[in-house]
């Protein structure tokens, strides 16, 4: 496919591929974006809630990392949480000066002890930042982007990633950062777009990346049943109401999101109640769920939880290396450690544009690629014949729901793990190593946490499932 390597291959168009790709842009290198979808394909440009970031006058980084790491249960990288509250602000208000149309107020969402929460149209914000993103990304004459384009497998040789192959042959580049989104779409009720299966971290494990966490799911309580419409975490802090069947309140709404999932699943459905709020700031949101044939001024609107981000993925340091030399990832496919167990509101958009800067920096560092990388490309056209793109079909998406959903058991994990699906069969086995209930990770044998699994499971090849501390 190309007869020059590129000085940074990003595979992914949302917003850590794109604030990756405009970054090394900036920065004088070339750059080619590939995506096997378009690019409203993306979960970054379906995001609703908004972007957390420490930019109020009552709110402090500290503050946000004290919400980040009560969310994630103890197992938080600290590191990780602190690059990213305290470059966060400064990546929010790059956005506002590049033209994003924030509202006038933050929002306050479940987890949070601050309204830190900057959103468009009160639900649209994924949409905003992606969307301006991309346009910049059009307008450079450095950047090129290739849609509908898969990627099968990763070119490594000698230790090193030279590039990918596609159906169309191989594209070799000095540094290559994956930015493809999580897995969420394996569940067969998600949140996510259907292209969402985990590629990143089926790609990097064929090719000897360590991978983590993968045992955490987090299920957004709140999706419109019926449907993959998320109601946005902001309705709850703008004052909508959680109500079961008789019509009665069940939970606290502002509740970290593994709660209130686990209440509504224990119930089978509740109704997210929207009359009492002001509608109006949710303008395109209110549509959306009129156009599902409801109408949130006179009824509460039935919701069921939905597999919505993977905390889990390719194992990174805090610039975004793999284990692989020339390898970076970014955003919901990289493991930091910065959610630990359960990712606080908001913090998704905020870990793209932290992480997928910081990925492009470092990749500027990569040396040249060697003459003799250059017949990786015969290699890989070779082998792209053999290779096929990865699938989620109905039976495999609904097995995966059931064993590996909200409340998970060992004996349908023990049947998981033996799925033919390498994302799937790796969730389960994540999940039977962690034998207690921690975050979104919920286990009906053993209900309560164990401190002696305070660690991070990594797979690392050849050495199977290891406890791991990071600091």
């Amino acid at each position: 496919m190309s007869t020059k390597p590129y000085d940074v291959l990003v595979v992914g168009t949302g917003a850590a591929g794109l604030t990756a790709a405009l970054t090394a842009a900036e920065h004088g290198a070339s750059v080619l974006m590939l995506t096997k979808g378009h690019a409203p394909d993306s979960s970054s440009w379906h995001a609703q809630g908004g972007i957390a970031g420490a930019i109020g006058d009552d709110d402090t980084a500290e503050l946000h990392a004290v919400d980040t790491e009560r969310a994630g249960r103890e197992l938080c990288r600290q590191s990780a949480v602190r690059v990213l509250v305290e470059e966060g602000p400064e990546r929010v208000r790059e956005l506002i000066a590049l033209g994003v149309p924030f509202d006038p107020e933050l929002n306050l969402e479940g987890g949070h002890s601050r309204r830190r929460v900057s959103s468009v149209d009160g639900a649209a914000t994924g949409w905003a930042v992606t969307s301006l993103l991309s346009r910049h990304a059009v307008a450079s004459e450095r950047i090129a982007t290739r849609e509908a384009t898969a990627v099968l497998s990763l070119i490594v040789s000698g230790g090193r990633c030279l590039g990918v192959v596609t159906p169309e042959g191989s594209v070799t580049a000095t540094a290559t950062i994956l930015a493809m989104g999580g897995a969420a779409a394996l569940w067969a009720r998600t949140t996510n777009p259907p292209g969402q299966i985990g590629d990143a971290v089926a790609m990097a494990m064929a090719a000897g990346a360590a991978v983590a966490d993968m045992e955490f799911m987090q299920f957004h309580p709140t999706v419109l049943e019926g449907s993959r419409l998320l109601l946005s975490e902001a309705l709850r802090g703008a004052g909508a109401t959680l109500l079961d069947d008789n019509g009665e309140r069940f939970v606290d709404e502002l509740a970290p999101r593994d709660e209130v999932a686990r209440a509504i699943f224990r119930r089978g459905h509740a109704f997210l109640d929207l009359r009492s709020i002001d509608r109006p700031h949710f303008g395109s949101l209110m549509v959306e769920i009129e156009k599902s044939g409801f109408d949130p001024a006179t009824q509460p609107i039935p919701v069921s939880p939905a597999a919505h981000y993977t905390i889990g993925g390719v194992v990174t340091d805090l610039v975004g290396r793999t284990d692989i030399a020339a390898l970076y990832a970014a955003g919901e496919c990289a493991a930091t450690g910065v959610h630990g167990a359960n990712r606080l509101a908001s913090n998704s958009l905020l870990e793209c544009l932290v992480f997928g800067r910081r990925a492009a920096l470092a990749a500027l560092d990569e040396a040249p690629l060697p003459a003799a990388a250059f017949p990786a490309r015969e290699f890989a056209a070779e082998a792209a014949p053999a290779l096929q793109e990865r699938v989620a079909p109905a039976q495999l998406r609904d097995q995966v729901w059931r064993q590996a959903g909200v409340v998970r058991d060992p004996a349908g994990l023990a049947e998981l793990a033996n799925s033919p699906d390498p994302v799937a069969a790796v969730v389960a086995r994540f999940a039977l190593a962690r034998a207690e209930s921690r975050g979104v990770h919920y286990r009906i044998d053993a209900p309560k946490l164990n401190p002696v699994l305070e660690g991070h499971f990594v797979l690392r090849p050849g050495q199977g499932l290891i406890l791991e501390q990071w600091t």
